[in-house]
């Protein structure tokens, strides 16, 4: 069939009420954000945000309501999608922006895809990456993967990629979204290990939409967490209080859920494997830890500081 592309789309769209199919590969995906209000009576009050893109550039597309339970899992980033009967609408101002991988990418950033189950009822496939064609000049997914070492030298809100072999895991720990609400964030503190420094990347990891793999973050498994954001703490000394915490657009896997990922071809991801293939599994057990309360940033040695 006819496509068009989202440079087009941005061009064109306001004189337009049909537009052609689009075919677009997701490059970011964000948690799953739940709108519903006790005085409002709606079945699926749900929404999600990806970021997808073709060979003209890249684009918010969101996913709303009782689309979310049925298609949320299965687009995943690198999923190549064909959307047919979607709307186009102007952006939401206020939501979060992941980094892209590529910084070169075109964003279109006025308008947004639209996909709904009526009003138009949108048609949505996935393409098989086997059935992919070179000519259809999809982008890749890009990365941003840092080491250790290099951590120390980046700005505070930074966005990076990280892998690690876990050393430490915390449990999961509970904080208000806003001071006197009944609503909490829920998260967990992890450390984990590269080979190119002594200091573990330390990792304030928030419950994203993945609660299969939040609970079974472990030691000893290779956790990759994509879209973190450096938080540097400059109150006190500046190198020991660096962490990295997790964006909206963040993605988490562990061992069991690396085969397949765009990330895998990545070179500091094939060289991380390298240094855990020189590794002894049973010295690096014996420094592992889980469970337990974890003061972070630690609180001054003594009351006059504090």
């Amino acid at each position: 069939s006819k496509l068009t592309s989202l440079g087009q789309l941005d061009m064109t769209w306001r004189s337009r009420v049909h537009f052609h199919p689009l075919l677009v590969r997701v490059l970011h995906k964000s948690r799953l954000r739940y709108y519903g209000k006790p005085e409002k009576k709606m079945d699926m009050p749900y929404q999600a945000y990806f970021e997808v893109a073709d060979g003209s550039g890249m684009m918010s597309m969101v996913l709303w309501n009782s689309l979310c339970p049925e298609w949320y899992n299965s687009m995943k980033v690198g999923t190549v999608l064909l959307l047919e009967q979607y709307a186009i609408k102007t952006s939401y101002p206020f939501k979060t922006q992941p980094t892209p991988g590529d910084s070169q990418m075109k964003r279109f950033a006025t308008i947004e895809i639209s996909l709904n189950v009526r009003d138009p009822p949108t048609k949505i496939s996935i393409i098989p990456e086997e059935m992919v064609k070179p000519e259809w000049g999809l982008p890749e997914v890009k990365y941003r993967f840092i080491t250790r070492s290099e951590l120390d030298n980046l700005p505070n809100n930074h966005s990076c990629d990280v892998i690690g072999l876990v050393t430490f895991v915390g449990r999961a720990e509970r904080a208000r979204k806003r001071e006197h609400g009944e609503d909490f964030w829920l998260y967990r503190w992890a450390h984990a290990i590269d080979g190119t420094s002594d200091q573990p990347f330390i990792l304030e990891l928030f419950a994203t939409s993945q609660p299969d793999v939040f609970e079974h973050i472990h030691p000893m498994t290779y956790l990759v967490c994509t879209q973190m954001r450096v938080v540097r703490d400059f109150t006190e000394n500046p190198s020991s209080t660096i962490y990295l915490t997790t964006s909206n657009e963040s993605q988490i896997f562990i061992t069991g859920w690396h085969k397949g990922q765009p990330y895998t071809k990545d070179t500091k991801v094939k060289n991380f494997i390298q240094w855990t293939k020189t590794q002894s599994e049973a010295d690096q057990m014996k420094k592992t830890v889980i469970g337990g309360y974890y003061p972070f940033p630690r609180p001054p040695n003594n009351f006059l500081k504090y």
